[in-house]
């Protein structure tokens, strides 16, 4: 039975592998995992603009929400570092599967404890429920991202995690529809918000989470050998692709989290759209959605294939798959206790097409190579959140919604590009760089702060020098590859 205590030890080195192509059922099992992370993790988005309104917050105080949330990532890969500093790695003694189950479980708790803060009308009650469930969410970053990174062959390591990505994109394009749904429609009381509304959805989620560690308990996932052979470098920090990649994964996460959590806030601005809360919510799905077809398409790139010149059939019939999965799961709606369509005219999402032409332009100049393309995406990214910033109506919408698009490799290439060749410090490497998740609780304070004084529009240009940053880690391992090479 794969959840019996006589798991093997576990090293993250591809080498050691039971299986040496892509084990299918495993990876599809790891993917499923992204796919709910990426579910929980954007329900934040939803909970920002509804906790502002319920507890009359400010912008920054909103922010508070993902500053509990991505703390956890940094307390606990913090922890996790000094725990595998002094008495070895622990993914490497409890195993993945126990990881995983362990994470899941945690997840559950952190859901179950919105039933009690909702009734006790706590702000910080749920931010204490927040970082308990992103505690369960960062064991679970731990453990997969490299997991999914090792198995299989090491020069698709980039594609496959881009393929698992395009999964959590999944969850996070689904995420404000369903959250937006059943917060703001289903379970609110009478059209007003209420903080009851929140008790049967995240109940459901740690039902979810529930179900989800039985059957990883269950499955079988192979494990991971390491070399007898040590690296001479003492810890991970000694490599400084890692060093710098820490940096480039907190400036990305934090970025991203930012723009994600003030877009709903974006498109109810004025000068942009002045639409209200529940249609913004369905519109970020377009922002969230980008990033899966990103993703997917960048899988498709940055794969070892025996007949290269297809890879560009793939990826437009991809995006076009996903465009049209976007198109439908935001015309579901809630209405009088039943679920409807409202399709959004086709004609006005145009500039939406643009952009995902844009994005394959954007992989063709980037030539499937992960660092190339990281250098040649924050390149672009510059250019569509200035235009947000300084622009008005349709234009800075449709801006700052294709930051998704080309937000969505920076993930898995980063992460990739950081662990390799890290050998048997690449779990405590996986750490390290999870930790850098913390981005994501402290941009979201600095974009609200900004957003605050200088207006919401504006704030938008926060992230500009993150990006700049990442083009240059894209640069400087293209160039150290070149080198190696």
């Amino acid at each position: 039975m794969a959840g019996s205590t006589s798991e093997p030890v576990n090293t993250l080195n591809s080498s050691s592998l039971e299986t040496g192509p892509t084990s299918h059922t495993p990876f599809v099992t790891v993917t499923f995992l992204f796919f709910f992370w990426g579910f929980l993790t954007v329900m934040n988005d939803v909970l920002i603009p509804f906790f502002k309104k319920t507890f009359d917050l400010t912008y920054f105080q909103a922010g508070l929400v993902q500053f509990a949330f991505f703390g956890a990532f940094f307390v606990i890969s913090l922890l996790y570092f000094f725990i595998s500093t002094k008495s070895g790695d622990p993914i490497n003694r409890i195993g993945y599967q126990r990881t995983i189950v362990i994470a899941l479980c945690i997840c559950a708790g952190g859901c179950a404890l919105f039933s009690p803060a909702a009734a006790a009308g706590s702000y910080a009650f749920f931010l204490g429920a927040l970082f308990l469930l992103a505690t369960g969410v960062t064991l679970l970053q731990i453990a997969a991202n490299p997991y999914a990174a090792i198995l299989g062959k090491p020069e698709n390591a980039s594609s496959r995690l881009n393929l698992a990505q395009g999964l959590n994109s999944l969850g996070t394009t689904l995420a404000p529809i369903a959250g937006g749904l059943l917060v703001y429609k289903v379970f609110a009381s009478e059209g007003e918000l209420a903080l009851d509304a929140l008790k049967t959805p995240y109940l459901i989620f740690a039902g979810v989470c529930l179900v989800l560690a039985g059957v990883v308990w269950f499955i079988h996932l192979p494990s991971i050998g390491g070399d007898s052979v040590q690296d001479e470098k003492s810890s991970a920090l000694g490599f400084p692709q890692l060093r710098l990649g820490m940096a480039a994964i907190f400036l990305y996460v934090g970025s991203e989290v930012a723009i994600g959590s003030y877009l709903i806030d974006f498109m109810g601005n004025e000068n942009v759209m002045g639409w209200a809360k529940p249609l913004a919510t369905t519109y970020l799905a377009f922002y969230w959605g980008g990033a899966m077809i990103g993703r997917l398409c960048g899988s498709i790139a940055m794969c070892d294939m025996e007949n290269p010149g297809r890879k560009p059939v793939y990826m437009i019939a991809t995006a076009a798959a996903v465009m049209a999965l976007i198109y439908i799961v935001t015309a579901v709606d809630f209405k009088d206790g039943e679920l409807v369509t409202k399709f959004i005219e086709l004609k006005t999402l145009w500039p939406f097409a643009a952009m995902v032409g844009l994005c394959l332009v954007a992989f063709a100049i980037g030539k499937g190579r992960p660092a190339m393309v990281l250098s040649v995406f924050s390149v672009f990214l510059i250019a569509l959140l200035i235009v947000a910033a300084l622009t008005t109506g349709k234009v800075a919408l449709w801006a700052a919604l294709g930051a998704g698009l080309f937000n969505s490799i920076m993930w898995s290439n980063i992460f990739t590009l950081a662990i390799e060749g890290l050998k048997e410090h690449t779990s405590q490497g996986s750490s390290l760089l999870v930790m850098m998740i913390v981005g994501g609780a402290l941009f979201p304070l600095v974009m609200g702060a900004a957003a605050d004084r200088f207006g919401i529009r504006h704030a938008f240009l926060v992230p500009v020098l993150s990006y700049v940053y990442i083009a240059f880690y894209g640069w400087w391992c293209h160039a150290r590859s070149a080198k190696l090479s």
